[in-house]
């Protein structure tokens, strides 16, 4: 895929940073630091992939934003000469794992992951000699020490795809209890044995009132991320990953526009969704309506505009990956692009 960056200009930078809900209050400070960024890209021939999550500056100086599922696709197909990847580590990784001849940047090393950090590599070979018959399928949200152990990769957006075309009746799902709790509801075919990790993100949203803001607001639509409790996904018009939602919002959206109805959506996962669509909605003249609670994810906005700038500028805070595992957890996630096919 032929590098392609997204270049706005001062005026272009302000008008979006105005139209959001909090605009900076160093407005001047703020152009001159996405107008450096972009200049770097171009000097550089760098691409910065943004995780839907990100903080709204962020996502205004990244050339593709995305799901898990998005941004290892536009990964691994970029000719761009630098990768920095505005999202958390266990990403950058991804992409390095998928170009090993890049140079691939994180902006900070505080970006983690709780549900990454859930599992160690020693966690699944125990679990490989527990159940020696059964494929380990690892959710992307894990290191590539762990992907290195695994048989198969799986994104909340193929997930269900993946494990239901996989040989093995018996498949141990890691690292998230919930998701895999889902997984397991929805593949009875499947015999699923799942791990106690979880998304300290998506986990808050088990106290959700979903009866409540329903009779508050008719027309309700809830949307649930994979990664939330079975007790939220029963409750929910759909789950899945991030553009998943997306989609559904645009569908649902148009037809209820065709019908003269209103429509209200709940989104269960992250804010940095929530507050993007908000705003690109709003630009085209289309207000979207998004009620209910959301959470931020600490590790997400350990991003900002000042750690992407010096990334890029100084090269630093470089990922890499011990070739041998890299080759391993390349295996795992190549398995996932085959049986998506």
């Amino acid at each position: 895929m032929a590098i392609e960056q997204k270049i706005l200009d001062r005026e272009g930078l302000q008008e979006a940073l105005l139209g959001l809900d909090t605009p900076p209050f160093d407005l001047e400070g703020t152009l001159d630091v996405m107008e450096e960024i972009h200049a770097l890209k171009r000097e550089k021939r760098a691409i910065i992939l943004g995780h839907w999550y990100m903080r709204d500056g962020v996502k205004l100086v990244a050339d593709y934003l995305g799901d898990s599922l998005d941004l290892s696709r536009i990964a691994r197909a970029t000719d761009a000469d630098i990768i920095l990847f505005a999202g958390v580590h266990f990403m950058a990784e991804t992409a390095k794992i998928l170009n090993p001849g890049k140079k691939v940047l994180l902006p900070t090393l505080e970006a983690g992951c709780s549900l990454a950090e859930s599992i160690v590599p020693a966690d699944v070979r125990r679990l490989r000699g527990m159940y020696p018959q059964a494929a380990i399928a690892t959710y992307i949200n894990t290191s590539a020490a762990v992907k290195a152990e695994t048989d198969v990769c799986v994104t909340s957006a193929n997930a269900r795809q993946v494990i239901s075309k996989l040989p093995q009746h018996q498949v141990v799902f890691i690292p998230d209890q919930y998701m895999g709790a889902n997984l397991k509801k929805e593949l009875p075919e499947k015999e699923i044995i799942t791990y106690d990790g979880a998304c300290i993100l998506h986990e808050q949203f088990t106290g959700l009132q979903i009866p409540a803001l329903r009779a508050r607001n008719p027309g309700l639509r809830v949307l649930s991320h994979y990664e939330c409790d079975p007790s939220i996904i029963a409750q929910s018009d759909m789950h899945g990953g991030t553009n998943d939602m997306i989609n559904y919002i645009l569908r649902e959206r148009a037809a209820a526009q065709r019908e003269g109805k209103a429509v209200t959506f709940l989104l269960a996962t992250e804010c940095g969704l929530s507050s993007t669509l908000t705003s690109q909605f709003q630009q085209k003249g289309m207000p979207i309506d998004i009620v209910g609670p959301c959470h931020l994810c600490p590790y997400m906005k350990k991003v900002d505009i000042y750690n992407v700038r010096d990334a890029l500028r100084d090269e630093r805070l470089e990922i890499t990956v011990v070739e041998g595992i890299r080759i391993r957890a390349y295996q795992s996630l190549q398995r996932m692009f085959e049986l998506m096919s």
